[in-house]
């Protein structure tokens, strides 16, 4: 019971009975809430990989624990904008997790068209399934990959695609009715409506670079989506979140948690850290993007050994194609090979930011209580991203394995590393007063 419920196919031959939008609704969220909770344990993983789901856990924790008592320390005035810009913020790091569930199923090309408004709801009777079905039969992907999907099948995918672009249009009217109900009962300060309304206009661009990705998948010979396009997709997500924190921590942090000099921390030590930490997002950027690659390509399987690759320090094939701009991004040994040395690199100098971090004295509560994160972090995210390697020969088409537990905690472990990052560039960055609360 527990091998069939791990598989994409859970639909199985009673997929096609359930026409209904709530009976379809239902059917994804049971499959999706069996896999979650019984596939860990199938064949040791959850114990084999318990002390990984417990430092991601814990580090979410501690990241929810703290953002809650920044909240309550927020002046009444701004508090509700507060808790709805971090309410923003969660949901904004859902979407991303389901995008990762939506590639790894495979299922980001099951819907061929881009309709705002009416693809609001799934097909509601069986007429309307066979019409989706039908246009996903005339993708590349159905041709070369899918050819023996039943209508099951395709449930199971659509699904996936369906609630991704559904949880999207929830993000957008929690914005609205959150923006409008804040502003007619005077809570937005003038200062906050400016940069509400970018990441309003940013979230609608996000949803189209969203649907240029997908149109990549839909032509040609492609059986899935450029992975260009999704590094795009996947980093513009990533900003989209940062934006609604930074504006989440300028409504709540006051101003006496800024780490600032004091008779026992110079200024030049806190410039230097704060330079540090902006050069730790520089190199994180890149990181990110090489990791969207990464996963685009499907390049873990091109050299899956460690800690060399395919036996050498640096293997054949290595920028070998021309322009070097298409082997940068296009060369799936180049990729893995540098989203390898930049992990390298993000690991040493994590570790050199926590030691000028930990000799700091009189900081501030939450930079104390925060300022251990970020090297377990990336700890973890680097024993994470080498098992994702390690397992990558074992993927099986259509079912959910090992591999994608790992990748999908190893991208959940990356959105808190950033976080974590943009939040210590936050409290020690000079006091401003763009945002008063």
């Amino acid at each position: 019971m527990i091998e069939a419920l791990g598989q994409y196919h859970g639909c199985g031959e009673h997929g096609t009975s359930i026409t209904a939008s709530s009976g379809f609704i239902a059917t994804g969220f049971c499959q999706f809430g069996l896999v979650v909770f019984f596939q860990p344990f199938q064949k040791g993983f959850f114990f084999k990989n318990r002390i990984k789901s417990r430092t991601c856990i814990g580090a979410s924790v501690s990241l929810l624990y703290l953002c809650g008592a920044m909240v309550s320390s927020t002046s009444s005035s701004s508090r509700p904008v507060a808790i709805w810009v971090y309410t923003g913020v969660v949901m904004l790091l859902i979407q991303v997790i389901l995008g990762g569930i939506t590639r790894l199923t495979g299922s980001g090309l099951s819907i061929t068209q881009w309709n705002v408004v009416t693809g609001t709801l799934p097909p509601l009777n069986d007429t309307q399934w066979q019409d989706a079905f039908y246009r996903y039969q005339q993708t590349p992907q159905y041709h070369i990959l899918n050819s023996g999907f039943t209508l099951g099948n395709f449930k199971f995918i659509f699904f996936w695609e369906w609630f991704h672009r559904f949880w999207a249009r929830m993000v957008g009217v929690v914005f609205l009715v959150g923006f409008v109900g804040l502003l007619l009962k005077g809570k937005m300060k003038t200062a906050m409506i400016r940069p509400l309304i970018i990441l309003f206009l940013l979230g609608a661009l996000q949803g189209a670079i969203g649907w240029i990705m997908v149109a990549s998948g839909l032509t040609g010979d492609a059986i899935y989506v450029a992975p260009t396009r999704l590094a795009l997709h996947f980093v513009f997500a990533l900003g989209l979140v940062v934006y609604a924190f930074w504006f989440a921590l300028q409504l709540s942090v006051p101003r006496q948690a800024l780490l600032t000099a004091g008779p026992r921390t110079s200024p030049a030590g806190l410039a230097s850290l704060r330079h540090w930490t902006i050069g730790l997002l520089v190199v994180l950027f890149f990181q990110l993007l090489f990791g969207a690659l990464m996963a685009g390509h499907k390049a873990a399987t091109v050299a899956a050994t460690w800690p060399t690759i395919n036996g050498d320090w640096i293997p054949d094939g290595l920028f070998s194609k021309r322009p070097l701009l298409e082997d940068l991004i296009g060369n799936k040994i180049t990729v893995q090979f540098i989203h390898r040395g930049i992990a390298y690199l993000l690991l040493v100098m994590v570790a050199i930011w926590s030691v000028m971090a930990f000799r700091l004295r009189e900081t501030p509560g939450y930079f104390h209580q925060l300022r251990w994160l970020p090297l377990l972090l990336i700890g973890v995210q680097i024993i994470l991203g080498i098992a994702s390697l390690l397992t990558s020969p074992g993927i099986i088409p259509n079912q959910w394995v090992s591999f994608d537990w790992l990748a999908q905690f190893h991208q959940i472990t990356g959105l808190l590393f950033l976080l974590t990052i943009i939040g210590m560039l936050y409290l020690v960055k000079p006091i401003r007063t763009s945002v008063t609360v």
